[in-house]
């Protein structure tokens, strides 16, 4: 297990890095995070020698249950949808939220992190493909949410996140990824938040994303399924 698990990782590094060049950009500047829902404790641990050090949630429930192995000895990034009964379990454990898709969300974060005196960061998740199946804003809808957050002292807004169609041709989605990172730049002066991350792609478009501007990438079939070779249907 070691021994794939390390040889995957490394496919996948190697391929960031070759992205992010191509881009003219600095490989160091592109956060894997290894989308670990489905995958048990001891494959993660394995993952973990390999050098992995971010692991991204799905599930609220099984976060929880992985957290009680790990603790905050990795980090942690929430990346699928969050209902707002389970947002006091991600407390002082996650460190970014990146699926913030809705305004009664935001204010149940703002809720919960005021009443333990912290802040949460969190990416606005934005349904650029208008995808039903999707959750996330509309781009029109993006501004008017990102001046109102700016007024809840418990949510930190540090970027935007997308999920791309599913294709078999990475090179279709490309404009997907293109448009989330111009709506960054044209809410980048927005007083009060930040623009620091972009977080897009998976497993069958990472390369892609990275070279339209992703800083964070949310991997799973690459890294954790032994047949892999670096591409392929997956969680991630």
């Amino acid at each position: 297990m070691n021994r794939f698990m390390a040889d995957n990782l490394e496919r996948v590094k190697v391929q960031i890095a070759q992205a992010a060049r191509h881009a003219g950009r600095d490989p160091g500047s592109v956060r894997l995070v290894a989308v670990s829902k489905g995958i048990p404790v001891h494959v993660m641990r394995a993952a973990q020698v390999a050098g992995i050090t971010t692991f991204g949630e799905n599930r609220v429930q099984e976060f929880i249950r992985k957290y009680r192995e790990f603790g905050p000895e990795v980090e942690w990034h929430f990346i699928g949808y969050l209902q707002r009964n389970k947002v006091r379990n991600l407390v002082n454990k996650v460190k970014l939220i990146h699926s913030l898709d809705r305004w009664n969300l935001a204010t149940e974060l703002n809720r919960q992190a005021t009443q333990e005196g912290v802040c949460f960061d969190a990416l606005v998740q934005i349904n650029v493909a208008r995808e039903r199946s999707k959750h996330g804003l509309y781009e029109e809808e993006l501004r008017d949410f990102l001046t109102a957050s700016t007024q809840l002292p418990g949510v930190r807004i540090r970027g935007l996140m997308t999920m791309a169609p599913f294709v078999h041709d990475p090179e279709e989605v490309r404009p997907v990824f293109r448009r989330l990172r111009e709506l960054a730049e044209d809410n980048r002066n927005t007083p009060g938040l930040a623009m620091d991350f972009l977080s897009m792609g998976m497993t069958q478009d990472y390369m892609v994303a990275v070279e339209e501007g992703a800083n964070i990438v949310r991997v799973g079939t690459a890294i954790f399924n032994p047949l892999q070779e670096g591409k392929g249907k997956g969680h991630g």
